[in-house]
């Protein structure tokens, strides 16, 4: 088992940055690729960010591409996902999710949230317009 702990979110207008953290505690935090996927009202959840156990390989959803950046340190058990130029449409829950791979092989592995095998309690970000 591994346990997740989001940490970050809040309100900022369009334009701004927050950082969003993801505390890990459990089995070994590196045996695990990471992903961030958020949550809109209304709508279903959806891929943001994704990053393989060593932190050498970095996915993202075409929408954040070049705005937000997913790192990790394994030394302190963390997931960050940093953003940037917010946008009112990234307004969600952002939860921060562990694969039950190390290693992310197809699209897919990172893309579709039911791959992830567990989760976090999410953390709230609203972006004013």
């Amino acid at each position: 088992q591994v346990q997740l702990v989001e940490s970050g979110g809040g309100l900022v207008q369009a334009g701004g940055s927050l950082r969003l953290s993801c505390a890990a505690s459990g089995r070994t935090f590196s045996n695990y690729a990471m992903g961030w996927v958020r949550q809109a009202p209304g709508k279903e959840r959806e891929f943001v960010a994704a990053i393989n156990w060593s932190g050498s390989s970095t996915y993202y959803a075409d929408f954040v591409k070049g705005r937000f950046t997913i790192s990790r340190d394994n030394a302190k058990n963390t997931l960050n996902l940093q953003m940037n130029s917010l946008k009112s449409e990234d307004t969600a829950v952002y939860y921060c999710a562990a694969s039950s791979r190390s290693e992310y092989y197809t699209g897919r592995d990172y893309r579709v949230p039911s791959e992830y095998a567990y989760w976090g309690q999410g953390t709230q970000v609203t972006v004013s317009s």
